[in-house]
């Protein structure tokens, strides 16, 4: 059986499909419209806020004392050094020093066999009087008449020619005693007591260590500021935390045309600390300002064609190009561009920009500047 419709009802249940597709997308849309003026307002915050400043070091543009100076390196080598070798063969009686012994110029280091060489001087001593003697007779006879000139000149001659045989036999016999051509001490000792020596073979060396050399090869562009008696300032890698004074003995006006530069030697008073052979760091001072501006080197900005530095300025860092001048250790001269209390940045350079707002690291923070009230109206 059919029940009658109610045609009200029928009408209402077709309709609430219809509102609720109507009514959703007008919800939706309302609430990213809400969503969106809240993004756009923390936007415009952000945009208030601006960008953070940078923290940064800086150090005040001061006064002190500038050296102007030339640093290289080189070896420390002694003034004099010296081979010994035996002047003739013979076995080693004696050695009378150790290696590490101060000796003295003269002085007798090994003994040789000299028993040969004796006997040769004694038999040329005797050859010698014999001449002499019968050199002495002739001159008698000469005046008598009994003997001619040519006979006195042979007898003169042969007289002549042993004494010089005599003084050679002399020489020879001296040579047994080796002695020391210059004073220092013993660097070597290649022989034993009971040694054949060979002749002009080297037996002991000996080194001057009472004045040391330094050598640097110094490019041609310093050849008029690098004079003898300037003052040398020396550190050697194995005796750190140390310096030594010296200062420059000559200079070789030469140019090496290879390379473009010439020598200055350096000298060094020897006292038992320094020794030949250490690598050494030199620094040649040829100017010096009492009362100079200067400020760090690390404030200098790299890579940049000509030196700048940042200063801060109203809270801001700025670049100023700056004029230079001597450079002292890990401090440099300013000649122009900043004056003396002025800051410049040295720590937190590299991510600065001309204008980039910093804070100072160990300053107090600038408070934040307050908004116009037009443009705070406008935004909101």
């Amino acid at each position: 059986m059919i029940l009658p419709t109610d045609p009200a009802r029928g009408r209402s249940r077709l309709l609430a499909p219809l509102l609720l597709c109507v009514l959703l997308p007008a919800v939706f849309a309302l609430g990213a419209c809400k969503r969106g003026g809240d993004g756009a307002q923390a936007a415009g915050k952000d945009a208030d806020k601006g960008p953070e400043a940078v923290p940064v070091e800086v150090v005040a543009v001061g006064r002190r004392a500038i050296a102007a100076s030339y640093a290289g390196t080189a070896a420390l080598e002694a003034r004099a050094e010296s081979q010994v070798v035996a002047k003739t063969s013979g076995v080693a009686l004696s050695v009378l020093v150790e290696e590490g012994q101060q000796v003295r110029a003269g002085q007798v280091l090994v003994r040789l066999d000299s028993a040969r060489a004796a006997l040769q001087a004694a038999q040329t001593a005797a050859q010698m009087r014999k001449l002499e003697s019968n050199y002495a007779r002739s001159l008698q006879l000469a005046e008598q008449k009994l003997i001619s000139a040519n006979d006195i000149d042979q007898i003169r001659y042969d007289l002549e020619n042993a004494r010089a045989a005599n003084r050679l036999a002399n020489l020879e016999l001296s040579y047994a005693n080796v002695v020391a051509p210059i004073s220092g001490v013993v660097a070597q000792r290649s022989i034993k007591p009971g040694n054949f020596v060979q002749i002009n073979t080297p037996i002991l060396r000996i080194v001057d260590t009472s004045r040391l050399e330094a050598t640097l090869n110094v490019p041609e562009r310093e050849l008029a500021t690098l004079k003898a008696g300037l003052p040398v300032r020396l550190r050697v890698d194995a005796l750190p935390g140390r310096d030594f004074a010296g200062s420059v003995d000559r200079v070789a006006p030469v140019v090496d045309a290879g390379s473009g530069t010439f020598r200055v030697i350096c000298a060094f008073a020897g006292d038992g600390v320094l020794q030949p052979g250490m690598f050494g760091r030199l620094q040649i001072d040829y100017d010096h300002r009492a009362d100079a501006l200067a400020i760090p080197r690390g404030a200098l900005l790299d890579d940049e064609a000509q030196p700048a530095v940042y200063t801060v300025r109203a809270g801001k860092a700025v670049r100023v190009p700056v004029s230079l001048g001597y450079v002292d250790g890990e401090w440099v001269e300013l000649r122009g561009g900043l004056k003396q209390g002025e800051p410049v940045v040295t720590a937190g350079k590299v991510a600065l920009r001309e204008g980039s707002p910093v804070q100072v690291i160990g300053a107090p923070a600038a408070p934040a500047a307050a908004r116009p009230a037009a443009a705070t109206g406008a935004k909101q």
